[in-house]
């Protein structure tokens, strides 16, 4: 029964990754952290680290997505390379720190680092001006060194510590920007990239330097199963919601944006 809830999530996690930018970790991450629990004992080490599994494992199926959505959005011509690079490469640098940094926390720091995160960005989204409803006749305007450099470092460090790929920063900055719903998810995509990637080979990493062994089956801290279950489901809901791009109205789109956000944070607030 839990895979069946993991390969439901898994598709749920491809159509957020193309329509909203998500990458699957705002999906994956509650779903996978709850399912581990279910599965093993509190004092069984891998129900201990959970929260570490379910990010970890979770910028490995971002991995994918990412690259199979940003794919999608190239073919349909909705990316924007003037705000892809150099953004893209202090978001890596910071994704290598933020996943050296997460070995600092247990699994239920991350659990509230990830609520904390996600309320802020909320209230962020429903009362900073532009976000809602698009400023009429505003011109798109390009990213400042400041959002690009400590920013973008900010953002990596932040989505591989919560294992959510960055679309939560990178949305509402780039909306911030002037651009439409639509571009401002296609563009969280490859954003995701450097997250997923760095993310992925340091959690890895760490785990096998840190003598965590969680048996058959785990590379690091990633669940191959999950990993493999959650792939191939998110892989269908891409080529179910591929043809949605573009199509929804831009204020529907930041208003369902806004509520799927809210309904995670429940899911984890609520253990």
């Amino acid at each position: 029964m839990s895979y069946i809830l993991l390969g439901f999530f898994g598709c749920f996690a491809g159509v957020t990754t193309v329509l909203f930018g998500f990458g699957g970790g705002f999906v994956i991450v509650p779903v996978l952290y709850r399912v581990l629990l279910a599965m093993h004992g509190a004092d069984d080490m891998i129900a201990q680290s959970a929260m570490h599994i379910a990010v970890a494992t979770s910028t490995c199926v971002m991995i994918v997505n990412a690259s199979i959505s940003t794919r999608k959005h190239a073919r349909s011509g909705t990316l924007l390379m003037p705000y892809l690079w150099p953004l893209a490469g202090y978001i890596g640098l910071g994704a290598i720190a933020g996943a050296i940094t997460a070995e600092l926390f247990d699994s239920e720091m991350l659990r509230m680092a990830f609520v904390i995160y996600l309320a802020i960005t909320i209230v962020d989204c429903l009362f900073r001006r532009g976000f809602i409803e698009q400023i009429a006749n505003n011109q798109p305007k390009g990213l400042s060194k400041l959002a690009t450099i400590p920013g973008g470092m900010s953002i990596g460090a932040i989505a591989t510590v919560l294992g959510v790929g960055g679309s939560v920063m990178t949305v509402p900055l780039l909306r911030r920007c002037g651009l439409s719903m639509t571009q401002a998810t296609s563009m969280a995509n490859p954003l995701s990239l450097p997250v997923a990637l760095a993310g992925t080979v340091t959690y890895i990493l760490v785990a096998e330097v840190g003598g965590y062994d969680f048996g058959a089956g785990y590379l690091g801290y990633v669940d191959l199963l999950a990993f493999a279950i959650l792939t191939l489901g998110a892989v269908f809901g891409i080529r179910l919601a591929t043809p949605l791009i573009g199509k929804t109205p831009d204020r529907i789109h930041a208003i369902v944006y806004i509520s799927l956000l809210v309904l995670v944070l429940l899911s984890m607030v609520f253990k």
